[in-house]
């Protein structure tokens, strides 16, 4: 697949103008500009859509994790909100325990979140009781180099008290030389590679939140490596749908290649509802369950959090285009600038921007090229 084309067919679609330049004139003669690729779909309704909720077993509904033989929980618990120390260690437990009691098996987490609390109190609380087999877990690594990725692996591993994770992905590709870093001689793939033939893990995936163009980039450049990842994370929520989508743009590609999309952002850390639409919260949960995501991940740091998610569940019903038009016709005076995605139009949820050493440093091949700047 040539680069070009991918990110012509995948980004710009079929909507474009195909006007080109005038023709050469004096200076100051009108050009009929060729038409940019917009922020905002034409119909934000047009979305892929689940037609089966999931097979239902007891309070909750399981979905294929992408092409592969797993099913995960349609519900995931984020680690993050976890590791906040409005959370106590116990609490942390407490909801872990009861969350998979009721039937959530995907445990999301990262190496960075709460400087590596998240992940402590994860492993704590399924080295109890076997709980440990009882879930999908996945983590997050920030490191760019093989090296950096193995060393975040391991102490990944260590603070889960576990000899391997279910699911690792690459962190915060928010950059457009983050691919390239990944996939460089001596980069982080490397590293996840040697680590998955260590059996530390099993499956590969990326995650980021800034722009869906970044997203296909890395899809792109994994497909000229010819290498397929099982799962990518981005944001999908009722904003979403209107401004630099990641369903519009991301999602029917995922579906198409048997790529596991995993949801996040539903809320923006509560910084959507701050937006006050006229959107209950459940509505938020189930237009994201309504797209044909594996997983919905959703933060939980008190009972309130964990009964609404199963209740989300309990009362979920594929939605037809109409209905989601109904929705998202709320949503849309709060969305088009993306002032409530602050993870898109702002430094906010920037973690390895305001820490660029989790990345690590340049591989040699970078350091060799790269001329002094002093």
């Amino acid at each position: 697949m040539e680069r070009r084309s991918f990110l012509q067919g995948a980004v710009l679609g079929a909507g474009l103008s195909g006007a080109g330049l005038a023709g050469a004139g004096s200076a100051g003669a009108a050009v009929n500009a060729p038409a940019l690729p917009g922020n905002r779909p034409q119909d934000p309704a047009d979305l892929p859509f689940v037609t089966e909720p999931g097979e239902l077993r007891g309070e909750m509904l399981y979905r294929p994790f992408g092409r592969t033989s797993e099913t995960i929980s349609a519900i995931g618990m984020g680690g993050f909100h976890l590791g906040k120390s409005a959370v106590t260690d116990d609490e942390a437990t407490r909801l872990i325990h009861a969350g998979i009691d009721r039937g959530i098996t995907f445990m999301d987490n990262c190496w960075d979140y709460n400087e590596g609390r998240s992940e402590l109190r994860m492993g704590a609380a399924l080295a109890q009781g076997g709980y440990r087999d009882k879930v999908f877990l996945m983590s997050k690594m920030d490191g760019r180099t093989k090296e950096e990725a193995l060393k975040q692996i391991d102490q990944s591993l260590l603070r889960l008290r576990t000899d391997r994770i279910d699911l690792v992905q690459h962190h915060e590709i928010l950059r457009y030389d983050d691919p390239d870093r990944v996939f460089a001689e001596g980069g982080a793939m490397e590293g996840f590679l040697e680590a998955r033939k260590q059996g530390k893990l099993r499956y590969i995936g990326f995650t980021g939140h800034k722009d869906p163009r970044i997203h296909l980039q890395m899809l792109e450049v994994a497909a000229e490596r010819g290498f397929h990842f099982d799962s990518v994370q981005m944001p999908v929520n009722v904003m979403d749908a209107h401004f630099r989508s990641f369903s519009h743009l991301v999602l029917p590609y995922l579906v198409q290649n048997g790529i596991a999309p995993l949801a996040m952002k539903t809320f923006g850390d509560g910084v959507i509802l701050k937006a006050d639409a006229p959107i209950k919260p459940l509505e938020y949960l189930h237009f994201s369950l309504n797209l044909p995501v594996s997983v919905v991940i959703t933060g939980i740091q008190n009972q309130r959090d964990l009964d609404q998610a199963f209740e989300a569940v309990k009362t979920f019903k594929p939605m037809d285009k109409a209905a989601v038009a109904e929705l998202l016709s709320r949503s849309k005076p709060y969305a088009l600038e993306g002032k409530y995605e602050l993870f898109k139009t702002s430094a906010t949820f920037d973690g390895t921007a305001k820490n660029a050493a989790w990345l690590g440093e340049d591989v040699q091949g970078v350091k060799k090229l790269a001329p002094t700047m002093e």
